[in-house]
Protein backbone atom coordinates (compact mmCIF):
# COMPACT_ATOMS: atom_id res chain seq x y z
CA UNK A 1 0.00 0.00 0.00
CA UNK A 2 1.33 3.40 -1.11
CA UNK A 3 -0.24 6.69 0.92
CA UNK A 4 0.35 10.26 -0.87
CA UNK A 5 -1.20 13.86 -0.44
CA UNK A 6 -1.97 16.46 -2.46
CA UNK A 7 -3.36 20.16 -1.18
CA UNK A 8 -7.01 20.77 -1.92
CA UNK A 9 -5.62 24.00 -3.60
CA UNK A 10 -3.84 21.83 -6.69
CA UNK A 11 -7.17 19.73 -7.18
CA UNK A 12 -9.82 21.75 -9.30
CA UNK A 13 -12.98 19.42 -7.66
CA UNK A 14 -12.60 21.59 -4.24
CA UNK A 15 -14.99 24.54 -3.86
CA UNK A 16 -13.14 27.92 -2.68
CA UNK A 17 -14.08 27.66 0.47
CA UNK A 18 -12.94 24.27 1.25
CA UNK A 19 -9.33 25.32 0.12
CA UNK A 20 -9.48 28.58 2.31
CA UNK A 21 -10.62 26.31 5.44
CA UNK A 22 -8.00 24.01 4.81
CA UNK A 23 -5.16 26.42 4.02
CA UNK A 24 -6.47 28.46 7.81
CA UNK A 25 -7.19 31.32 5.17
CA UNK A 26 -7.46 34.52 7.83
CA UNK A 27 -10.43 35.70 6.26
CA UNK A 28 -12.12 32.81 8.10
CA UNK A 29 -10.96 33.03 11.36
CA UNK A 30 -13.70 35.37 12.68
CA UNK A 31 -16.50 32.59 11.79
CA UNK A 32 -14.45 29.57 13.43
CA UNK A 33 -14.41 29.62 17.87
CA UNK A 34 -11.16 27.09 17.69
CA UNK A 35 -8.66 26.45 14.94
CA UNK A 36 -8.72 22.72 13.78
CA UNK A 37 -5.89 21.51 15.80
CA UNK A 38 -4.73 19.44 18.36
CA UNK A 39 -4.05 21.92 20.77
CA UNK A 40 -7.25 23.51 20.41
CA UNK A 41 -9.10 20.80 22.31
CA UNK A 42 -7.82 21.84 25.80
CA UNK A 43 -9.34 25.26 25.39
CA UNK A 44 -12.85 23.26 23.63
CA UNK A 45 -13.10 21.14 26.78
CA UNK A 46 -12.94 23.56 29.49
CA UNK A 47 -15.51 25.66 27.73
CA UNK A 48 -17.88 22.38 26.49
CA UNK A 49 -17.90 21.70 30.36
CA UNK A 50 -20.03 24.91 31.23
CA UNK A 51 -22.53 23.74 28.64
CA UNK A 52 -25.13 22.05 30.79
CA UNK A 53 -26.09 19.22 28.33
CA UNK A 54 -28.86 16.42 29.96
CA UNK A 55 -26.19 13.40 29.76
CA UNK A 56 -28.60 11.24 31.75
CA UNK A 57 -31.24 12.09 29.01
CA UNK A 58 -28.92 11.37 26.23
CA UNK A 59 -27.71 7.97 27.79
CA UNK A 60 -31.11 6.93 28.44
CA UNK A 61 -32.65 7.84 24.65
CA UNK A 62 -29.30 6.07 23.38
CA UNK A 63 -30.37 2.87 25.48
CA UNK A 64 -33.76 2.86 24.33
CA UNK A 65 -32.52 2.98 20.29
CA UNK A 66 -29.95 0.48 20.71
CA UNK A 67 -32.79 -1.97 22.40
CA UNK A 68 -34.38 -1.66 19.78
CA UNK A 69 -31.85 -2.52 17.08
CA UNK A 70 -30.47 -6.03 16.54
CA UNK A 71 -27.23 -7.47 17.54
CA UNK A 72 -26.53 -4.96 20.12
CA UNK A 73 -22.89 -5.54 22.22
CA UNK A 74 -22.12 -5.06 25.48
CA UNK A 75 -19.47 -2.81 24.27
CA UNK A 76 -21.75 -0.29 23.20
CA UNK A 77 -23.55 -0.18 25.59
CA UNK A 78 -20.63 0.06 27.94
CA UNK A 79 -19.38 3.36 25.59
CA UNK A 80 -23.00 4.58 25.93
CA UNK A 81 -22.65 4.68 29.85
CA UNK A 82 -19.22 6.54 29.49
CA UNK A 83 -21.51 9.45 28.61
CA UNK A 84 -22.85 9.62 32.00
CA UNK A 85 -19.22 10.91 33.10
CA UNK A 86 -18.30 14.74 32.78
CA UNK A 87 -15.34 13.84 31.56
CA UNK A 88 -16.83 11.98 28.15
CA UNK A 89 -16.64 14.05 25.41
CA UNK A 90 -17.92 13.41 21.77
CA UNK A 91 -16.98 13.74 18.45
CA UNK A 92 -19.43 13.99 16.05
CA UNK A 93 -19.94 13.29 12.45
CA UNK A 94 -23.78 13.57 11.18
CA UNK A 95 -25.62 12.33 7.28
CA UNK A 96 -29.03 11.57 6.63
CA UNK A 97 -30.05 8.01 5.87
CA UNK A 98 -29.32 7.12 2.33
CA UNK A 99 -29.40 4.38 0.19
CA UNK A 100 -26.80 1.75 1.25
CA UNK A 101 -24.58 4.57 2.67
CA UNK A 102 -24.53 6.35 -0.05
CA UNK A 103 -21.71 7.48 -1.47
CA UNK A 104 -18.00 6.74 -0.32
CA UNK A 105 -17.83 10.16 1.50
CA UNK A 106 -20.38 9.24 3.79
CA UNK A 107 -17.84 6.26 5.36
CA UNK A 108 -15.18 8.55 5.06
CA UNK A 109 -16.81 11.14 7.61
CA UNK A 110 -17.21 7.91 9.92
CA UNK A 111 -13.72 7.23 9.33
CA UNK A 112 -12.47 10.19 10.27
CA UNK A 113 -14.70 11.38 13.40
CA UNK A 114 -13.27 7.87 14.98
CA UNK A 115 -9.38 8.49 13.89
CA UNK A 116 -9.75 12.26 15.45
CA UNK A 117 -11.50 10.43 18.73
CA UNK A 118 -8.45 8.20 18.63
CA UNK A 119 -5.87 11.12 17.87
CA UNK A 120 -7.37 13.07 21.32
CA UNK A 121 -7.47 10.18 23.24
CA UNK A 122 -3.74 9.93 22.97
CA UNK A 123 -2.96 13.51 23.72
CA UNK A 124 -5.55 14.23 26.62
CA UNK A 125 -5.49 10.80 28.31
CA UNK A 126 -7.26 12.08 31.37
CA UNK A 127 -10.79 12.43 29.02
CA UNK A 128 -12.88 9.69 26.45
CA UNK A 129 -13.69 10.24 23.24
CA UNK A 130 -16.47 8.81 21.62
CA UNK A 131 -17.34 9.32 17.92
CA UNK A 132 -21.03 9.97 17.51
CA UNK A 133 -22.86 9.46 14.15
CA UNK A 134 -25.80 11.73 13.68
CA UNK A 135 -28.41 9.90 11.71
CA UNK A 136 -30.69 13.09 10.15
CA UNK A 137 -33.69 10.94 9.96
CA UNK A 138 -35.87 13.63 9.55
CA UNK A 139 -34.82 15.14 6.17
CA UNK A 140 -37.66 14.79 3.40
CA UNK A 141 -35.74 15.21 0.29
CA UNK A 142 -36.40 11.54 -1.02
CA UNK A 143 -34.83 12.37 -4.26
CA UNK A 144 -31.44 13.14 -2.80
CA UNK A 145 -30.95 10.40 -0.95
CA UNK A 146 -33.06 7.11 -3.36
CA UNK A 147 -29.99 6.04 -5.89
CA UNK A 148 -26.39 4.95 -5.20
CA UNK A 149 -23.78 3.66 -7.52
CA UNK A 150 -21.69 0.52 -8.03
CA UNK A 151 -19.53 -0.80 -10.34
CA UNK A 152 -20.57 1.90 -12.41
CA UNK A 153 -24.38 0.85 -12.33
CA UNK A 154 -27.55 3.28 -10.28
CA UNK A 155 -29.38 1.11 -7.74
CA UNK A 156 -32.50 3.08 -6.97
CA UNK A 157 -35.13 3.26 -4.64
CA UNK A 158 -38.81 3.32 -6.02
CA UNK A 159 -41.34 4.60 -4.00
CA UNK A 160 -44.40 6.83 -3.40
CA UNK A 161 -44.60 7.23 0.20
CA UNK A 162 -43.96 11.13 1.56
CA UNK A 163 -42.64 12.24 4.52
CA UNK A 164 -39.07 12.17 6.63
CA UNK A 165 -37.01 9.66 4.92
CA UNK A 166 -36.34 7.89 8.58
CA UNK A 167 -39.69 6.99 8.76
CA UNK A 168 -40.11 5.41 5.42
CA UNK A 169 -41.09 1.96 5.60
CA UNK A 170 -38.32 -0.87 4.62
CA UNK A 171 -41.05 -3.08 2.42
CA UNK A 172 -40.06 -0.19 -0.19
CA UNK A 173 -36.64 -1.68 -0.86
CA UNK A 174 -37.56 -5.00 -1.98
CA UNK A 175 -36.28 -3.89 -5.89
CA UNK A 176 -33.70 -2.07 -4.96
CA UNK A 177 -32.12 -5.30 -2.21
CA UNK A 178 -32.68 -7.27 -5.56
CA UNK A 179 -30.32 -4.96 -7.69
CA UNK A 180 -27.97 -4.73 -4.76
CA UNK A 181 -27.47 -9.00 -4.96
CA UNK A 182 -27.25 -8.98 -8.93
CA UNK A 183 -24.68 -6.15 -8.79
CA UNK A 184 -22.89 -7.67 -6.31
CA UNK A 185 -22.42 -10.98 -8.22
CA UNK A 186 -22.99 -15.10 -6.66
CA UNK A 187 -19.65 -15.29 -5.28
CA UNK A 188 -19.67 -16.59 -1.86
CA UNK A 189 -18.01 -13.12 -0.19
CA UNK A 190 -20.65 -11.03 -2.17
CA UNK A 191 -24.01 -13.32 -0.86
CA UNK A 192 -22.03 -12.40 2.74
CA UNK A 193 -22.08 -8.55 2.39
CA UNK A 194 -25.59 -9.03 0.47
CA UNK A 195 -26.68 -10.74 3.08
CA UNK A 196 -26.13 -9.16 5.95
CA UNK A 197 -27.96 -5.92 4.14
CA UNK A 198 -31.20 -7.57 3.47
CA UNK A 199 -31.01 -9.04 6.59
CA UNK A 200 -30.91 -5.48 8.58
CA UNK A 201 -33.18 -4.01 6.40
CA UNK A 202 -35.85 -7.09 6.60
CA UNK A 203 -35.11 -6.25 10.68
CA UNK A 204 -36.29 -3.47 10.81
CA UNK A 205 -39.43 -1.67 9.60
CA UNK A 206 -38.37 2.10 9.36
CA UNK A 207 -35.76 2.86 7.13
CA UNK A 208 -33.43 5.27 9.76
CA UNK A 209 -33.75 2.86 11.73
CA UNK A 210 -32.23 -0.08 9.30
CA UNK A 211 -29.75 2.03 8.20
CA UNK A 212 -28.76 3.07 12.04
CA UNK A 213 -28.00 -0.33 12.74
CA UNK A 214 -26.36 -1.12 9.38
CA UNK A 215 -23.95 1.73 10.15
CA UNK A 216 -23.50 -0.05 13.75
CA UNK A 217 -23.01 -3.00 12.61
CA UNK A 218 -19.81 -1.87 10.38
CA UNK A 219 -18.19 0.45 13.23
CA UNK A 220 -19.46 -0.79 15.89
CA UNK A 221 -16.04 -2.55 16.64
CA UNK A 222 -14.42 0.72 16.26
CA UNK A 223 -16.30 2.42 18.76
CA UNK A 224 -18.81 4.44 16.98
CA UNK A 225 -22.13 5.07 18.70
CA UNK A 226 -24.86 6.18 16.36
CA UNK A 227 -27.97 8.31 17.80
CA UNK A 228 -31.16 9.13 16.28
CA UNK A 229 -31.87 13.10 17.16
CA UNK A 230 -35.99 12.41 16.02
CA UNK A 231 -36.74 11.41 19.36
CA UNK A 232 -39.73 13.01 22.01
CA UNK A 233 -37.65 13.60 24.80
CA UNK A 234 -34.61 15.17 22.74
CA UNK A 235 -37.15 17.23 21.14
CA UNK A 236 -38.13 18.43 24.51
CA UNK A 237 -34.77 20.15 25.33
CA UNK A 238 -35.27 22.30 22.63
CA UNK A 239 -38.42 23.96 23.50
CA UNK A 240 -37.28 27.10 24.72
CA UNK A 241 -35.33 27.74 21.56
CA UNK A 242 -37.93 26.70 19.34
CA UNK A 243 -40.76 28.58 20.96
CA UNK A 244 -37.98 31.74 20.02
CA UNK A 245 -38.11 30.38 16.91
CA UNK A 246 -41.81 30.66 16.82
CA UNK A 247 -42.10 34.02 17.77
CA UNK A 248 -38.56 36.11 17.47
CA UNK A 249 -37.09 34.67 14.54
CA UNK A 250 -33.80 35.45 16.33
CA UNK A 251 -31.74 32.91 14.05
CA UNK A 252 -32.62 34.03 10.85
CA UNK A 253 -31.44 37.67 11.90
CA UNK A 254 -28.36 36.60 13.26
CA UNK A 255 -27.29 33.97 10.24
CA UNK A 256 -28.26 36.86 7.79
CA UNK A 257 -25.87 39.42 9.64
CA UNK A 258 -22.72 35.95 9.47
CA UNK A 259 -23.73 35.52 5.78
CA UNK A 260 -23.09 38.91 4.83
CA UNK A 261 -19.89 39.10 6.91
CA UNK A 262 -18.75 35.89 4.66
CA UNK A 263 -19.62 37.15 1.85
CA UNK A 264 -17.86 40.25 2.49
CA UNK A 265 -15.05 38.30 3.54
CA UNK A 266 -15.30 36.94 -0.45
CA UNK A 267 -17.09 33.47 -0.33
CA UNK A 268 -20.60 32.48 -0.50
CA UNK A 269 -23.18 31.95 1.70
CA UNK A 270 -24.59 28.40 1.80
CA UNK A 271 -27.57 27.57 3.72
CA UNK A 272 -31.38 29.30 2.56
CA UNK A 273 -32.57 31.06 5.84
CA UNK A 274 -36.28 31.51 6.39
CA UNK A 275 -37.47 33.60 9.47
CA UNK A 276 -38.86 30.20 10.47
CA UNK A 277 -36.91 27.61 10.58
CA UNK A 278 -38.53 24.74 11.42
CA UNK A 279 -40.59 21.98 10.06
CA UNK A 280 -43.85 20.59 11.05
CA UNK A 281 -43.45 16.74 11.56
CA UNK A 282 -45.95 13.82 11.50
CA UNK A 283 -45.42 10.68 9.50
CA UNK A 284 -45.97 11.12 5.58
CA UNK A 285 -45.49 14.87 6.62
CA UNK A 286 -42.26 17.73 7.19
CA UNK A 287 -43.92 20.37 6.35
CA UNK A 288 -42.65 24.38 6.50
CA UNK A 289 -44.11 26.52 9.13
CA UNK A 290 -44.55 29.98 8.06
CA UNK A 291 -46.48 32.93 9.99
CA UNK A 292 -48.52 35.31 8.89
CA UNK A 293 -49.92 37.87 11.86
CA UNK A 294 -50.22 35.49 14.51
CA UNK A 295 -51.57 32.95 12.39
CA UNK A 296 -49.08 30.19 11.76
CA UNK A 297 -49.69 28.00 8.68
CA UNK A 298 -48.10 24.68 7.46
CA UNK A 299 -46.83 25.10 4.06
CA UNK A 300 -48.75 22.85 1.11
CA UNK A 301 -51.86 21.80 3.99
CA UNK A 302 -54.66 23.19 5.30
CA UNK A 303 -53.29 22.98 8.73
CA UNK A 304 -53.52 26.36 10.61
CA UNK A 305 -52.96 27.20 14.00
CA UNK A 306 -53.53 30.57 16.10
CA UNK A 307 -49.60 31.47 18.38
CA UNK A 308 -51.26 30.51 21.19
CA UNK A 309 -51.88 26.67 19.68
CA UNK A 310 -48.75 26.33 18.08
CA UNK A 311 -47.01 26.75 21.61
CA UNK A 312 -49.59 24.41 23.25
CA UNK A 313 -48.80 22.08 20.44
CA UNK A 314 -44.51 22.25 21.27
CA UNK A 315 -45.71 22.63 25.00
CA UNK A 316 -46.99 18.59 24.78
CA UNK A 317 -45.44 17.50 21.43
CA UNK A 318 -42.01 18.72 20.73
CA UNK A 319 -41.66 15.72 18.54
CA UNK A 320 -43.73 17.57 15.89
CA UNK A 321 -41.37 20.40 15.44
CA UNK A 322 -38.01 19.50 12.83
CA UNK A 323 -35.20 21.70 12.51
CA UNK A 324 -34.19 22.66 9.16
CA UNK A 325 -29.81 23.23 8.52
CA UNK A 326 -30.43 26.69 10.37
CA UNK A 327 -31.30 25.39 13.80
CA UNK A 328 -30.02 21.81 13.44
CA UNK A 329 -26.73 22.46 14.81
CA UNK A 330 -28.33 23.77 17.53
CA UNK A 331 -29.88 20.95 18.37
CA UNK A 332 -27.14 18.79 18.19
CA UNK A 333 -24.69 20.66 20.11
CA UNK A 334 -27.43 21.09 22.84
CA UNK A 335 -28.23 17.62 23.21
CA UNK A 336 -24.36 16.03 23.07
CA UNK A 337 -21.69 16.90 25.25
CA UNK A 338 -19.63 17.11 22.24
CA UNK A 339 -16.58 19.06 21.40
CA UNK A 340 -16.09 18.81 17.67
CA UNK A 341 -17.86 18.33 14.05
CA UNK A 342 -16.46 16.59 11.68
CA UNK A 343 -18.17 17.36 8.10
CA UNK A 344 -17.19 17.94 4.33
CA UNK A 345 -16.28 21.58 2.68
CA UNK A 346 -19.69 22.27 2.51
CA UNK A 347 -21.07 21.24 5.88
CA UNK A 348 -18.34 23.54 7.49
CA UNK A 349 -19.09 26.56 5.08
CA UNK A 350 -22.63 26.82 6.83
CA UNK A 351 -21.52 25.48 10.15
CA UNK A 352 -19.44 28.98 9.71
CA UNK A 353 -22.71 30.80 9.77
CA UNK A 354 -23.70 29.75 12.88
CA UNK A 355 -21.12 31.37 15.21
CA UNK A 356 -22.98 34.37 16.71
CA UNK A 357 -25.94 32.17 16.87
CA UNK A 358 -24.29 29.78 19.41
CA UNK A 359 -23.18 32.73 21.09
CA UNK A 360 -26.38 34.56 21.25
CA UNK A 361 -28.23 31.09 22.61
CA UNK A 362 -24.83 30.31 25.46
CA UNK A 363 -24.03 27.06 22.84
CA UNK A 364 -20.39 25.88 22.76
CA UNK A 365 -19.53 26.39 19.46
CA UNK A 366 -17.87 23.17 18.55
CA UNK A 367 -14.55 22.86 16.77
CA UNK A 368 -14.93 22.51 13.13
CA UNK A 369 -13.09 19.57 11.91
CA UNK A 370 -12.55 18.82 7.66
CA UNK A 371 -13.23 14.95 7.28
CA UNK A 372 -11.04 13.20 5.21
CA UNK A 373 -10.92 13.23 1.40
CA UNK A 374 -9.29 9.82 0.08
CA UNK A 375 -8.80 8.88 -3.79
CA UNK A 376 -8.85 4.97 -3.45
CA UNK A 377 -7.34 3.28 -6.20
CA UNK A 378 -7.37 -0.73 -6.39
CA UNK A 379 -4.43 -2.89 -7.19
CA UNK A 380 -6.27 -3.62 -10.89
CA UNK A 381 -6.38 0.06 -11.58
CA UNK A 382 -2.87 0.29 -10.36
CA UNK A 383 -1.97 -1.74 -13.48
CA UNK A 384 -4.31 -0.18 -15.66
CA UNK A 385 -2.21 3.00 -14.92
CA UNK A 386 1.31 1.52 -14.70
CA UNK A 387 0.60 -0.15 -18.48
CA UNK A 388 0.28 3.50 -19.79
CA UNK A 389 3.50 4.46 -17.43
CA UNK A 390 1.98 7.65 -15.97
CA UNK A 391 1.75 8.42 -12.18
CA UNK A 392 -1.45 9.08 -10.32
CA UNK A 393 -0.40 12.89 -10.67
CA UNK A 394 -0.67 12.96 -14.24
CA UNK A 395 -4.38 12.66 -13.98
CA UNK A 396 -4.81 15.70 -12.12
CA UNK A 397 -4.28 17.77 -15.48
CA UNK A 398 -7.02 18.57 -17.48
CA UNK A 399 -8.59 15.81 -19.39
CA UNK A 400 -7.58 17.76 -22.59
CA UNK A 401 -4.03 18.78 -21.52
CA UNK A 402 -3.51 15.00 -19.90
CA UNK A 403 -4.14 13.62 -23.86
CA UNK A 404 -1.66 16.17 -26.04
CA UNK A 405 1.04 15.65 -23.33
CA UNK A 406 0.19 12.06 -23.51
CA UNK A 407 0.20 11.70 -27.29
CA UNK A 408 3.13 13.76 -27.41
CA UNK A 409 5.10 11.80 -25.14
CA UNK A 410 4.09 8.35 -26.95
CA UNK A 411 4.38 9.85 -30.44
CA UNK A 412 7.54 7.80 -31.86
CA UNK A 413 8.05 10.87 -34.54
CA UNK A 414 7.85 14.84 -33.76
CA UNK A 415 4.47 16.61 -34.65
CA UNK A 416 5.21 19.55 -32.46
CA UNK A 417 6.31 22.57 -34.93
CA UNK A 418 7.56 24.69 -32.62
CA UNK A 419 10.92 25.47 -33.72
CA UNK A 420 9.13 26.13 -37.18
CA UNK A 421 7.15 28.86 -35.89
CA UNK A 422 10.39 30.03 -34.29
CA UNK A 423 11.95 30.28 -37.68
CA UNK A 424 8.69 31.89 -39.42
CA UNK A 425 8.28 34.19 -36.76
CA UNK A 426 12.31 35.15 -37.14
CA UNK A 427 11.31 35.58 -40.93
CA UNK A 428 8.66 37.78 -40.36
CA UNK A 429 10.70 40.33 -37.76
CA UNK A 430 13.66 40.41 -40.47
CA UNK A 431 10.71 41.62 -43.00
CA UNK A 432 9.15 43.88 -41.00
CA UNK A 433 12.48 45.67 -40.37
CA UNK A 434 13.35 46.06 -43.49
CA UNK A 435 9.72 47.19 -44.64
CA UNK A 436 9.54 49.50 -41.46
CA UNK A 437 12.65 51.46 -42.97
CA UNK A 438 10.98 51.93 -46.75
CA UNK A 439 7.31 52.38 -44.73
CA UNK A 440 6.59 52.35 -41.62
CA UNK A 441 2.84 51.73 -41.97
CA UNK A 442 3.50 48.82 -43.04
CA UNK A 443 4.14 47.38 -39.76
CA UNK A 444 0.97 46.46 -38.95
CA UNK A 445 -0.17 45.41 -42.16
CA UNK A 446 3.33 42.70 -41.16
CA UNK A 447 2.35 41.86 -37.91
CA UNK A 448 -1.48 40.43 -38.52
CA UNK A 449 0.55 38.60 -41.68
CA UNK A 450 2.66 36.62 -39.49
CA UNK A 451 -0.41 36.15 -37.34
CA UNK A 452 -2.16 34.24 -39.98
CA UNK A 453 0.71 32.33 -41.21
CA UNK A 454 1.02 31.32 -37.30
CA UNK A 455 -2.39 30.10 -37.48
CA UNK A 456 -1.62 28.21 -40.44
CA UNK A 457 1.06 26.54 -38.74
CA UNK A 458 -0.89 25.62 -35.60
CA UNK A 459 -3.70 24.27 -37.69
CA UNK A 460 -1.40 22.01 -39.46
CA UNK A 461 0.04 20.94 -35.89
CA UNK A 462 -3.40 19.96 -34.71
CA UNK A 463 -3.74 17.75 -38.07
CA UNK A 464 -0.30 16.32 -37.36
CA UNK A 465 -1.46 15.99 -33.50
CA UNK A 466 -5.02 14.12 -34.34
CA UNK A 467 -3.01 11.64 -36.65
CA UNK A 468 -0.55 10.61 -34.35
CA UNK A 469 -3.61 10.68 -32.03
CA UNK A 470 -5.15 8.14 -33.83
CA UNK A 471 -2.35 5.87 -33.93
CA UNK A 472 -2.68 5.75 -29.69
CA UNK A 473 -6.69 5.19 -29.38
CA UNK A 474 -6.37 1.86 -27.68
CA UNK A 475 -4.20 3.37 -24.90
CA UNK A 476 -6.29 6.45 -25.10
CA UNK A 477 -9.47 4.63 -24.40
CA UNK A 478 -7.84 3.03 -21.43
CA UNK A 479 -6.29 6.50 -20.31
CA UNK A 480 -10.40 7.81 -20.23
CA UNK A 481 -11.38 4.74 -18.07
CA UNK A 482 -8.67 4.94 -15.58
CA UNK A 483 -10.01 8.70 -15.86
CA UNK A 484 -13.64 7.82 -15.16
CA UNK A 485 -12.71 5.33 -12.29
CA UNK A 486 -10.90 8.17 -10.69
CA UNK A 487 -13.33 10.87 -11.13
CA UNK A 488 -16.68 9.41 -12.37
CA UNK A 489 -18.64 11.77 -14.08
CA UNK A 490 -16.32 14.12 -13.76
CA UNK A 491 -16.38 14.49 -10.15
CA UNK A 492 -14.65 13.50 -7.00
CA UNK A 493 -14.76 9.36 -6.42
CA UNK A 494 -16.41 10.20 -3.21
CA UNK A 495 -18.97 12.16 -4.27
CA UNK A 496 -20.29 9.04 -6.30
CA UNK A 497 -19.27 5.56 -5.71
CA UNK A 498 -20.69 3.20 -3.00
CA UNK A 499 -18.18 1.81 -0.20
CA UNK A 500 -18.78 -1.85 -1.47
CA UNK A 501 -17.30 -1.15 -4.86
CA UNK A 502 -13.86 -1.64 -2.93
CA UNK A 503 -15.05 -3.23 0.30
CA UNK A 504 -16.45 -6.14 -1.46
CA UNK A 505 -12.96 -6.75 -3.35
CA UNK A 506 -10.78 -6.83 -0.38
CA UNK A 507 -13.51 -6.53 3.06
CA UNK A 508 -10.83 -7.26 5.46
CA UNK A 509 -8.90 -4.57 5.04
CA UNK A 510 -10.72 -1.64 3.77
CA UNK A 511 -11.92 0.01 6.49
CA UNK A 512 -7.99 -0.97 8.43
CA UNK A 513 -6.70 1.03 5.55
CA UNK A 514 -8.70 3.81 5.37
CA UNK A 515 -7.72 4.48 9.35
CA UNK A 516 -4.29 3.89 8.65
CA UNK A 517 -4.48 6.46 6.20
CA UNK A 518 -6.88 9.06 7.84
CA UNK A 519 -5.57 12.01 9.38
CA UNK A 520 -8.31 14.70 9.42
CA UNK A 521 -6.28 17.69 10.89
CA UNK A 522 -4.20 17.23 7.97
CA UNK A 523 -6.43 18.50 5.44
CA UNK A 524 -4.91 17.58 1.83
CA UNK A 525 -6.69 14.62 -0.24
CA UNK A 526 -5.69 11.27 0.55
CA UNK A 527 -4.20 9.14 -2.33
CA UNK A 528 -4.44 4.91 -1.38
CA UNK A 529 -2.61 2.78 -4.30
CA UNK A 530 -3.83 -0.28 -2.54
CA UNK A 531 -1.11 -3.10 -3.86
Amino acid sequence: MKITSKAFKHVSHFSQTDIAFAEQDPRLMPFLNYQPSLSSFRDAINDKQSDETNRALLVQVLKDQYDARSSTTQEAIDIIDSLSDDHTFTITTAHQPVLFTGPLYVIYKIISAIKLARQLASAYPKYTFVPVFVTGGEDHDFDEINHTHLFGKEIKWEQEIEGPVGRLPTHTLKDALSSLEEILGSSPQAQQIFQTFAQIHEAHERYGMAFAALISHYFSPYGLIVLNMDHPALKGEMRDLFKDELLNHTSSKLVRETQEAIENAGFKPQAYVRDINLFYLEDGLRARIERTGNIYSIVDTDLSFSESEILQILEDHPEKFSPNVIMRPLYQESILPNLAYVGGGGELAYWMERKTQFEHFNINFPVLVRRDSYLWIPNSLSKRMAKLNLPVEDYFKDEDQQVKDFVATASEKEFKLGREKGALMKIFKEVEVKAVEIDPTLRSTIAAEARNQLKSLEKIEDKLRKAEKSKHETELGQLQKIREKLFPKGNLQERHVNFLDFYSRQPDGFFEVLMQASDPLDMQLKIIEWR
